[in-house]
């Protein structure tokens, strides 16, 4: 009887017979891309993606972005942002990716006058020295990060009204650029309650502030905060957590306001962002 391999002058095999039929272990690959999801790509505007499995870094051009566990990414473009901007993810063992973005520019309202520019407060030492604080208090608030997952939201209207303020709407004084509107004004009626847009922590929430009066700041996590100013009443303190929905306060006229409305501003990493882009068509 045979009992040999078939080839009875072969050397015999040391290796073992399992070892003999496995197939050889699949190469694992990874596609080094970088996703968009959603977005407004235009100045003021947004953008969620995923940067690739192992990515160990990435940036909008020179601004670092952070990502989850899974790559899930928050951007967004200045009002002034150039038209066009790169997206770069490094991976830890493979090339740097670069994604190119067209941002389209915007023509905002610019209105021209024929008068000089005012000076500002802020040449006043006085009232500098009062304004300072409230000031810091903003930045410092606008920088802290508490891990909210608001970003990942679609966001709704805080409260329905007629838009009394739009953003990025300029004066040019004699040919010199006053401050754009930084974000939207919302004309609802003195005392209407507001809600939270989207999920977040509320990291500032004083009264009494030179030029917002009542002020809530609420952050959105991933860079992407909300600001709420002349407010009648808050509702909230500084530590909380809030949900998509609940209330926040009251709109007012406190602080520098010539009537009642919601002054809300959207900021992401100090770019300033057009909360119209974030909203359906109010209900």
């Amino acid at each position: 009887m045979e009992t040999g391999t078939g080839e009875p002058n072969a050397a015999p095999s040391t290796v073992p017979a399992a070892s003999q039929s496995r197939s050889p272990a699949p190469i694992r690959t990874e596609i080094l891309a970088i996703e968009l999801h959603s977005g407004e790509f235009t100045q003021g505007g947004w953008v969620r993606g995923k940067v690739p499995v192992g990515s160990v870094s990435a940036a909008l051009d020179d601004i670092p972005l952070s990502f989850d566990s899974e790559g899930n990414f928050f951007a967004a473009f200045d009002r002034d942002a150039p038209v066009r901007m790169v997206l770069r993810a490094s991976h830890r063992v493979g090339p740097t990716v670069e994604l190119p973005l067209s941002i389209s520019p915007r023509a905002w309202d610019i209105e021209r006058v024929n008068v000089a520019k005012r000076p500002g407060g802020g040449n006043d030492e006085e009232w500098w020295a009062k304004r300072e604080p409230e000031w810091l208090a903003i930045r410092d608030a606008r920088a802290k990060e508490t891990g909210a997952q608001g970003w990942r939201q679609d966001f709704i209207w805080p409260v329905a009204g007629r838009v009394s303020g739009r953003f990025g709407r300029q004066r040019i004084y004699r040919g010199e650029p006053g401050s754009y509107h930084s974000g939207i004004d919302i004309a609802p009626g003195n005392g209407a309650p507001f809600v939270a847009p989207a999920d977040g922590v509320v990291v500032l929430a004083r009264t009494g502030f030179s030029l917002e009066g009542g002020i809530i700041i609420l952050d959105h996590g991933a860079g992407l905060n909300s600001a709420f100013i002349h407010l009648s009443r808050l509702a909230v303190k500084e530590g909380d957590a809030v949900e998509q929905g609940q209330l926040l306060g009251n709109v007012g006229a406190s602080g520098r306001a010539t009537g009642p409305h919601l002054h809300w501003s959207l900021v992401w990493k100090d770019k300033r962002l057009d909360p119209l882009l974030f909203l359906p068509p109010q209900p």
